[in-house]
């Protein structure tokens, strides 16, 4: 791109974006919608930059201008990343910074009411990571004339569904994944270290594959072995990988922070029954549920065709398996919105894509083989990741 259109999609793609938030704005009833959540910013403007530890957000009313605010040394990567011409670019000075005495919410709200926005009915996304109940208590004090309604997850849901475009980072994220899939298992030996796998990962990933550059992950490698792999979101430490242990690597490619997750198991040694058993019921389910992944489906036939592979194996899993994906920053690779769970009603549409996810956590071992996966106009659903689906054993 030129250094008049910094963002990595094309304009169509953004003018898309923002009518479809527009269109959701209107349909709840919004007149303004404060946008904190660092994901929701870069899709509907671009913006990238690791400051979403202090306060910032993408401010789209209804008609008008959309604007980035943030931190008066991040409105300089703001500059770098938006399309000017499309978003306007606000700051706050570094007095407002971690202080006692004033709130960055307070400059937000004189700057929306000098664009005759500090009236009536403003969404901000109440459940999430980047926004706070200081901030929400400083809105309503600070904009006493508007109505702050909860918009949690309303630009989540927008993306739902990837453009073309979307899916070309995500095939290139893939690649990222397979690379690096492939070399955790070609790497896993007795006697290496775990935090020593843990940076050739990272660095496998951000070297990329080819012209395709790694960007970092939200979630850090997960890679449990033995007893640990019980517990899935645990990190890494220091002990040696052993004979006789399981250990499932949990990663993801990313590129342009589109992130395609995958999961396999490696076994050190010669695995004992119930991790063979293990391994068979959830390579059934995982076909089971590819099938069922069609558009016109529910999300729920996904999550019921792995329970039935669970069922007749004799495995009580309990867990959803599997979420929606795409753009995303810490902490989480998901976008929050769809869940694959027996009580999830809703349809599939070609062009959303999951982490399809059926760990299996029990008392002291686990065992993870994974998928994400991409919903087809016709037919059972694509895999983004070309690794065999199976236990990986090493003698």
């Amino acid at each position: 791109m030129s250094d008049m259109n910094p963002t990595p999609f094309s304009p169509s793609e953004y003018e898309r974006r923002l009518a479809k938030t527009r269109g959701a704005m209107a349909e709840a009833g919004l007149d303004v919608l404060i946008a904190t959540d660092p994901s929701n910013q870069a899709w509907l403007t671009g913006y990238d930059g690791w400051s979403f530890y202090v306060h910032q957000a993408v401010i789209v009313p209804l008609e008008g201008k959309p604007f980035w605010w943030g931190r008066r040394q991040d409105a300089n990567g703001a500059v770098r990343t938006v399309d000017r011409s499309k978003t306007d670019v606000e700051f706050y000075t570094d007095d407002y910074v971690q202080s006692t005495e004033r709130h960055p919410m307070q400059d937000l709200s004189a700057k929306l009411a000098a664009r005759g926005l500090a009236s009536g009915t403003i969404g901000v996304e109440m459940d999430n990571y980047y926004f706070s109940a200081k901030a929400y208590t400083t809105l309503l004090t600070s904009l006493p004339d508007a109505k702050i309604m909860d918009a949690t997850a309303l630009v989540n849901w927008q993306r739902a569904i990837k453009s073309h475009e979307e899916l070309e980072f995500m095939r290139k994220a893939a690649r990222i994944s397979d690379k690096i899939i492939r070399f955790a298992l070609d790497r896993a030996e007795p006697g290496v270290r775990k935090n020593e796998l843990a940076a050739e990962i990272y660095a496998a990933g951000i070297s990329g594959v080819e012209d395709i550059w790694g960007d970092y992950p939200a979630i850090v490698p997960l890679m449990p072995s033995g007893s640990d792999a019980a517990a899935p979101h645990i990190t890494w430490n220091g002990d040696e990988m052993k004979t006789g242990e399981a250990t499932f690597f949990e990663l993801a490619g990313c590129y342009r922070r589109y992130h395609v997750p995958l999961s396999r198991t490696v076994f050190l040694g010669t695995p004992p029954d119930h991790i063979k058993r293990g391994e068979e019921a959830v390579v059934e389910g995982l076909e089971a549920g590819l099938q069922a992944a069609r558009a016109g489906n529910r999300t729920c036939d996904i999550a019921n065709a792995l329970g039935d592979a669970m069922d007749r194996a004799g495995i009580e899993r309990g867990a959803r398996c599997g979420y929606s994906i795409g753009l995303s920053y810490p902490p989480d690779w998901g976008e929050r919105t769809m869940s694959l769970r027996p009580e999830d009603q809703r349809v599939l549409q070609p062009g959303m894509t999951f982490h399809f996810m059926p760990g299996l956590w029990m008392d002291n071992w686990g065992l993870e083989i994974t998928e994400s996966i991409l919903i087809t106009d016709d037919g059972p659903a694509s895999t983004f990741c070309n690794i065999e689906r199976k236990l990986f054993i090493k003698d």
